[in-house]
């Protein structure tokens, strides 16, 4: 271990409260009421009033610029989690997530809610047509997209989209509405070209009819998209995963790399995925992503290093124009050298780190949790989720970028739980800032990727495990090989992160995922099971079919292990632990080793139960059932 390491690793708590936060005390109390969490941001054409949401506080802020002074907020029905600004500054539209999601339109003056419109399941990421005639949002957990006709108030389609739909940027002539997907939506035991990888959908908006992008091989949680004012390039912000390598070490993006890909529109095909890493220095877990209108500055927001990415557009593209387009793996530019990397021999030489040195400059912001982005002139507004705060960075041409911030409320007091949430998410507790414990466990989820953990030894990948209720259901681990979920988080920051943290931090952490709750399926009929599911769920529940002797309500696991016939051809046991069936439907794709994308799927070719006995009228019923939980 370096000296560098020894000292990034015992940072201790007190870094927090130099970030002008200060800790409460160690009850684990419910805590989203206790803070605002600004995650989006839009700021008016003349740059005088910015608009914030508050996801937490469940609230929309509007603040003067440029005293910064916070003029109302007004509450919303739910979740506020993307907003849009008209053209002309007079009407702001706000997506409120919920299983039924609604979006609200309003006077960007008075904040007086002037109509609503019908949503899907957690709507995010408004985006307006540039006439003003037309919304599209993101309808996440229905992977589709509503078209509202704001003229005539009406929904004209919901526009399906692949997985988890989180970010959309229309053309500047309307023709196009370009569509960030979170997860990849296939199996996950396949390596190499085109194998597991987001892809971009792409959306003619006279026809709905789409079309995909696919990004670069082990492209997941892509949490922001733009494109260039030309409307030539679009920009996504994403993670890049080696999941095809053994997880022996983090550093040089040995297992997760911070990327920027940037896709030629006319030709709609990747042009290259450089990381946004430096040679030494991760830059975790990109989100937001934003080009000043003269088309001078990519910027991208660093929600786990409290950082802005400042990035010399023209440099950069012509810099990738010269160069041949991407192949779809980054595979090719691993050698199993020592340290880490070595000279790619394929197309894929720019996903290295520090390949934007002399392009980018990142900028350190004082607050922490950068997530949603808005950039006006030349300033770019961050909304700064855990310490409630907006950061403002002025882009001052040939000069360094300055940045400042100003509070929405008061100074927040983290409590045991919101404090863990802070750890999972900083990529500061690893060494040299790689990754967090998020950019594998999304929201305390799953990337839907296989990664070869050495707690059961080498070359037998698993899939992710989604930590919802993860302490409730020990072993942890897909073999079992942690006793409790408090074990694996521990061996996680050491072996994973590579850093020795203070048990009270671990502790957090332990405390915020036990907080986790499951979200409501969007398989249920206002709340209930559908009739298909309530058929399901008799079934289930039956000796016929026996699911519930290995997976009994509530938690739906036995929390044993067993050998169902799954062993792989890579896997050096038979025996594997029985997952809850609680958030299945988010959680693709199945089995041990992610070969499953669907569970009809699983169901019919893996044949570890009694369906083999079963109908397809009744396999469907069940499906809808596991789905609904």
């Amino acid at each position: 271990m370096t000296a560098g390491f020894l000292r990034k690793s015992h940072w201790g708590l007190a870094v927090f409260a130099a970030c002008g936060v200060a800790l409460a005390g160690d009850a684990a109390q419910p805590h989203t009421a206790a803070y605002l969490g600004p995650s989006a941001v839009a700021v008016s054409g003349d740059g005088r009033v910015l608009f914030a949401c508050l996801s937490d506080a469940r609230q929309l802020a509007i603040v003067d610029l440029p005293e910064a002074r916070v003029i109302r907020k007004i509450r919303m029905p739910a979740e506020p989690t993307g907003l849009a600004l008209r053209g002309d500054g007079r009407r702001v539209y706000v997506a409120c997530a919920a299983a039924a999601s609604s979006v609200l339109e309003m006077d960007a003056a008075s904040g007086e809610i002037l109509a609503s419109y019908a949503a899907g399941h957690t709507a995010t990421a408004p985006a307006l047509s540039p006439d003003g005639k037309r919304l599209y949002v993101c309808n996440r957990f229905d992977h589709n997209v509503s078209v509202i006709d704001l003229e005539h108030g009406k929904e004209l389609a919901r526009v399906p989209a692949v997985r988890e739909p989180v970010a959309a940027a229309v053309s500047p002539d309307g023709g196009e509405l370009w569509v960030a997907n979170f997860l990849q939506a296939g199996r996950a035991d396949r390596f190499g070209v085109l194998a597991a990888a987001a892809v971009v959908t792409v959306v003619d908006t006279r026809t709905f009819q789409t079309a995909q992008v696919q990004l670069i091989t082990g492209s997941t949680s892509v949490r922001g998209i733009a494109l260039t004012p030309d409307g030539k390039y679009a920009l996504l912000a994403h993670i890049l995963a080696r999941y095809h390598m053994p997880t022996i070490q983090v550093d040089a993006s040995w297992m997760n790399a911070n990327a920027l890909t940037v896709i030629d529109v006319g030709r709609r095909e990747v042009l290259n995925t450089v990381l946004l890493d430096g040679f030494i220095e991760g830059a975790a877990n990109p989100w937001g992503v934003g080009c000043t209108a003269d088309g001078r500055w990519i910027c991208v927001s660093h929600a786990g290093t409290n950082e802005l990415s400042v990035i010399d557009a023209p440099a950069l593209l012509a810099t990738l124009r010269r160069l041949p387009v991407v192949a779809f793996s980054n595979a090719a530019f691993f050698t199993g050298s020592s340290d880490g990397y070595s000279a790619s021999t394929g197309d894929d030489v720019v996903n290295a780190p520090g390949f934007l040195a002399g392009f980018q400059r990142r900028v350190k912001l004082s607050g922490v949790g950068p997530r949603g982005l808005a950039v006006c002139g030349s300033r770019v507004y961050l909304a700064e989720y855990f310490s409630d705060s907006i950061a403002a960075v002025h882009l001052a041409g040939k000069e360094d970028p300055t940045a400042g911030s100003f509070p929405l409320g008061e100074k927040p007091h983290w409590d045991k739980v919101r404090l863990g949430q802070v750890l999972f998410h900083d990529g500061r507790l690893c060494l040299e800032g790689w990754q967090s414990c998020a950019s594998c466990h999304p929201e305390g989820r799953a990337d839907a990727l296989n990664w070869d953990l050495l707690n059961d030894g080498e070359g037998n990948p698993k899939n992710t495990l989604s930590l919802l209720w993860s302490h409730q259901t020990p072993p942890a681990m897909a073999s079992g090989v942690r006793p409790t979920a408090e074990a694996a988080v521990r061996s996680g920051l050491k072996y994973i992160l590579m850093a020795e943290r203070p048990e009270a931090e671990a502790a957090a952490i332990d405390a915020w995922l036990k907080s986790l709750s499951p979200l409501p399926s969007p398989l249920l009929v206002q709340g209930r099971l559908s009739p298909a599911a309530e058929r399901g769920r008799r079934l289930f529940h039956s000796d016929r079919a026996g699911c519930a002797k290995c997976h009994p309500a509530p938690w739906y696991t036995d929390r044993q292990s067993h050998d169902v016939g799954s062993r792989g051809e890579l896997d050096q046991r038979s025996v594997f632990g029985t997952p809850t069936l609680v958030e299945t439907w988010r959680t693709a794709p199945y089995l041990h080793d992610g070969r499953y994308p669907t569970i009809e799927q699983l169901l019919t070719e893996g044949k570890h139960g009694r369906e083999n006995q079963l109908c397809d009228e009744e396999i469907a019923d069940l499906v809808e059932f596991v789905l609904s939980l």
